[in-house]
């Protein structure tokens, strides 16, 4: 048995990227860029209105010209490509060039139509209501940093780039194992006696998805040797990490190490001490990845959430380190001591406050659904009162 920031250590050892892809923008949200988009050219290229208006020379207006012929219109997309001359204004939508020689735009309220004529009654504001060459972004800018996770707003600047496609690093694909002869699908645990609902592999799959990994399978094995070890081996087929819920204790039919052997399972770490979750474990075979959660759903989930979460921030591009970054919040209860082990609180988020649950049982599952808070209890740690500063993580 190994400390929890030793372990989290062989984890991020093993969490390197798993390679880069190219994809279209459409499909692209939600997947880590993996080189800064650089704009080509600059945005707007050529100025443009920012108003439904009309386009005039300044050196008119000082004239004291205020009634002008106008000469044609310009659209967003059917530019207006004659200048403007003594007298002269041209009427522009809004996104649209400006005729050279434009030194504004008068908004459309501030004037009045004559026929072909325009009359402006009273001085333009100091508001020119024009986008400058670049006023946006120059050539050569960075608009979107590499690593970065893509957001709708960020595909809207790559997009602005004049992109189609990008770079992006490839998603982990995750197997789920759930072991267990107790464990029924949901809505079919009722119908014989001893059976049980599995649940911890829908929040498991969730807290993939959340962390940039993609589910390829997700299967629930009784406890018989031979069945879980060819499912080990079809998992791993087509799987970067295979995660065991259950089997990982002691007992006789406790099997998911030993489901792994014959395929020559490499550990990285077995058991940590850490509490809730001690049996969880690691191990590798070649660049595969093996991840065994306890069946008990808060150990579970909580062992997910500060094993598995890191590993696939790291395997798809990104520091394991941003799964696991704690804060310090201000303790709203008591903590019992914590004197041999890391102890992992399940807490809530009241008013700013990390306010511990009551229930703090392993297989508590209403606890888990009222958490939204981690607080680490270092071992040694002695009682902690309310007012005290803790560390905290985001479940």
């Amino acid at each position: 048995m190994i400390a929890f920031d030793e372990a989290l250590g062989r984890l991020t050892e093993l969490a390197g990227p798993l390679g880069t892809e190219m994809l279209p923008l459409e499909h692209a949200d939600g997947r880590r860029l993996a080189a800064p988009v650089v704009a080509r050219f600059d945005a707007p290229k050529a100025p443009t209105s920012a108003m439904d208006g009309y386009a005039v020379r300044d050196a008119d207006i000082a004239e004291g010209i205020g009634e002008f012929d106008v000469t044609g219109k310009s659209f967003a997309g059917e530019p207006y490509l004659a200048g403007l001359s003594r007298g002269t204004a041209v009427r522009v939508f809004t996104g649209a060039l400006v005729p050279p020689g434009t030194d504004r735009v008068v908004m459309q309220e501030d004037v009045q139509v004559r026929g072909s004529r325009i009359v402006i009654e009273t001085m333009p504001s100091e508001l020119r209501h024009l986008r400058s060459v670049g006023a946006d972004f120059r050539a050569g800018e960075t608009l979107v940093d590499g690593g970065s996770t893509l957001t709708p707003q960020k595909l809207i600047a790559i997009a602005a780039a004049d992109l189609a496609g990008i770079d992006v690093f490839v998603q982990p694909r995750v197997s789920v194992i759930c072991c267990g002869d107790e464990l029924a699908p949901p809505g079919l645990a009722g119908r014989r006696e001893g059976q049980i609902p599995e649940s911890v592999s829908f929040g498991v799959a969730a807290l993939v998805r959340r962390w940039g990994g993609r589910i390829v399978r997700r299967v629930r094995i009784p406890d018989v040797l031979a069945n879980l070890q060819a499912e080990a081996a079809s998992a791993l087929e087509v799987s970067d990490v295979v995660v065991t819920i259950g089997g990982a204790s002691v007992g006789e039919r406790d099997f998911a190490k030993e489901m792994f052997a014959p395929l020559g399972l490499v550990f990285a770490f077995d058991k940590v001490a850490m509490k809730p979750a001690k049996p969880v474990w690691m191990g590798r075979l070649g660049r595969k990845i093996v991840l065994g959660l306890p069946g008990n759903p808060t150990s579970a989930y909580v062992a997910a959430r500060l094993f598995l979460a890191p590993l696939l921030c790291g395997l798809g591009g990104g520091s394991p380190s941003e799964a696991v970054t704690w804060r310090d919040m201000l303790l709203a209860g008591e903590l019992e001591a914590s004197p041999q082990r890391d102890t992992f609180f399940r807490a809530k988020n009241e008013g700013g406050l990390a306010l511990p649950l009551a229930n703090q049982d392993s297989a508590a599952q209403k606890a888990i659904a009222e958490a939204d808070l981690l607080i680490r209890r270092r071992a040694g740690a002695s009682r902690a009162t309310a007012g005290t500063f803790v560390d905290v993580l985001a479940l």
